[in-house]
Order: structure tokens, then sequence, then C-alpha cells
């Protein structure tokens, strides 16, 4: 599942020039471009995208997986519909970027309550800021925050930082996985 994973990433949503040619978010550039989003969002990538990440915490005492909208959105879904195929039922839920201010003020959406333990998730980390982000709005709303999973690490020290907020952090592909893959498929 993960190498056809890493091949689809590859021919929908990894872009990679010679040269830093694409923006980031935080201003910096960059030689190679991930936006997971046309994966996340195909059939077959949100197939396999949701088994791997059920793979990986399938064994934790979690209820719920989730992460700040709108990346990590496909990803809860995935995994929550992944789960219940498994007899193993994880909720989904969506943690906004700017706060609901009408009806019950929150940051969470989804049916989760104070205390339950949970799975933050992310399509791609570069610095770990929006992963970060979502640890902080998730535990301010009284979840317990026992694991984070990022889709793609771009191996620039976004883990290490996710790390300084819950212990638990892993990544289901990497950079130089994704590179490997591109460089494969452009050499004939």
């Amino acid at each position: 599942m993960k190498k056809e994973l890493i091949e689809i990433l590859c021919q929908k949503s990894f872009k990679y020039s010679k040269e830093p040619v694409f923006k980031l978010v935080s201003g910096k550039m960059s030689q190679f471009y991930v936006n997971c989003k046309p994966t996340t969002l195909s059939p077959r990538g949100m197939f396999l995208v949701g088994h791997l990440v059920f793979d990986e915490i399938k064994e934790l005492n979690v209820t719920g997986v989730g992460g700040l909208t709108f990346g990590a959105d496909p990803i809860a879904t995935a995994t929550a519909f992944a789960s219940e195929l498994k007899s193993r039922p994880i909720k989904a839920f969506s943690i906004r970027k700017t706060q609901k201010d009408h009806g019950i003020v929150k940051w969470i959406e989804g049916d989760m309550s104070p205390g339950e333990q949970v799975v933050i998730i992310d399509d791609v980390a570069t610095t770990g800021g929006s992963t970060i982000k979502a640890i902080e709005r998730a535990r301010s709303e009284g979840l317990d925050v026992v694991k984070a999973v990022i889709l793609v690490d771009r191996q620039e020290g976004g883990l290490e930082n996710i790390r300084k907020h819950v212990e638990d952090v892993s990544a289901i592909i990497s950079r130089d996985e994704l590179i490997r893959q591109w460089s494969s498929d452009n050499d004939s």
C-alpha cells in the first residue's frame, strides 16, 4: 500500500525542480513542493491513506483522529472510514483555523468530548507549525493528544518540533522516499 501511495503522490502531489522555485508558507523557497490534496481527495489515494494511517494508530487506545482544516480533513475521514471497515471505529474531527464566533464557540467540529484520547494528523510537515497549532487547540478543548501522524515529512525539522509537544510522532512517507520515486519515474 505504501509503495502505491508514494507512486500516486508523485503523480498527483509532488513537484521537484533543480532550482528552488516553490514558495512555502514560511516564505522560504524550496526545490520541491508537496500538495497532498489531489491525492487524499482521490478515491484510491483516500483508500490507501485511510488504511495506512489506521494501521499506524490501531494499537493505541484512541477514540478520535483529526487535525487542522483543510489538510487533515480528508485524512481523518479516510482513517475513520477504514477504522469502521476493520471493526475498530475511531471518530474523525476537524480543528478550525479561526474560532467559531456564534452558537457554541469552539475550535473542534465532530463528536468529541473532553478527556478523549486522540491522534492529531497533518498532510505535510515542514516546520510542524500547523500540527503544533492543532495539538494546542485540541488540548484547549480538553482532548488528550497521545500521538501525531504526518502523511509526508519534508524532513526539515518538523517532526522534531512536533515532538516537543507530543512525544509519539511518526510520518507515513518521507521526502526522501518521494524524491527516490520521482527520480526513478523521470530517469527514463
